[in-house]
């Protein structure tokens, strides 16, 4: 097991019964917040306990900020107690497949300064395949405390973007599929477009045809070039919310690449300043 970034299947099975280990289940769908709980209860690896996109990974929606602002920090500690993580625990996590909503809790568990995290690397479809051990109902650890020792600096907000695209020094990679970038259609927003200066790269670019991730290495290139035609740009991640951002955060760590940061509230949060620009087509412009 990596402890930092992707577990796969066969590894997460023979760890299954270590009892410092805990599993989340992240599955989501935006198009209907309930299906995420209801397929858990229906189904979910041996011992999970659910996550919820709106009500535990995220804070209430103001008409300041975007679809998903993240929770407060000491209120999230007590989420991660009451699921039995505590400051020791090997935690993994896990959605549908892809990881893109797997990774907004294993960046969240970073933030709170938790690096014992991986997410499971084809998600729940993955597991079934490998023929993993799953049980229907809810799951529990017994409770416990997590401190919080919350990073700094891993974060942009709004104006900090502004600045840094303003003065040439950030590289801002929006990972939403490229009609939403290009502004030809926006099924979640107000607005459809994208920030100008922001580069577009989805982040199905990380995974293979199986919805895997890349090898390490393929990663690495994809990255690193990105990087050098871009030299001494600090990276910054957004997508619609917060959430499919971290996707790309966790393969630039899986690539070996460290010290990018998330716009949390990306591009909702963006769009409710109408005094913010926006562009559409193929900028960066």
């Amino acid at each position: 097991m990596h402890p930092r970034t992707l577990i796969s299947a066969p590894e997460l099975a023979a760890s299954l019964d270590d009892p410092g280990l805990r599993i989340v289940d992240c599955r989501f769908d935006l198009a209907d917040e309930q299906a995420g709980a209801r397929a858990y209860e229906e189904l979910h690896i041996r011992g999970a306990v659910y996550a919820h996109l709106h009500n535990d990974l995220a804070a209430p929606i103001t008409q300041q900020t975007g679809r998903h602002p993240l929770p407060d920090p000491e209120r999230f500690a007590a989420t991660l107690g009451r699921w039995g993580i505590d400051n020791d625990s090997q935690v993994v996590v896990y959605d549908g497949g892809p990881g893109a909503m797997a990774a907004r809790l294993w960046w969240m568990l970073r933030w709170l300064g938790h690096d014992k995290v991986a997410v499971l690397d084809g998600g729940f479809a993955g597991w079934q395949q490998h023929g993993g051990s799953t049980i229907s109902g809810v799951s529990h650890y017994p409770a416990t405390v997590f401190q919080s020792h919350e990073q700094p600096g891993i974060t942009l907000d709004a104006d900090q973007v502004q600045q840094g695209l303003a003065a040439n020094e950030l590289l801002l990679i929006d990972v939403r599929a490229r009609p939403r970038y290009r502004g030809e259609t926006e099924p979640l927003d107000k607005v459809a477009g994208h920030i100008p200066g922001a580069i577009n790269l989805p982040f199905e670019k990380n995974l293979d045809a199986q919805g895997t991730f890349l090898p390490r290495e393929t990663l690495a290139e994809q990255y690193r070039e990105l990087m050098d035609a871009n030299p001494g740009k600090q990276p910054c991640f957004m997508c619609g919310s917060g959430v499919t951002a971290c996707h790309g955060l966790l393969a630039m760590e899986v690539a070996g690449i460290h010290g990018a940061r998330l716009y949390p509230g990306s591009w909702s949060e963006w769009i409710t300043d109408p005094n913010r620009a926006v562009a559409v087509g193929d900028s960066p412009d």
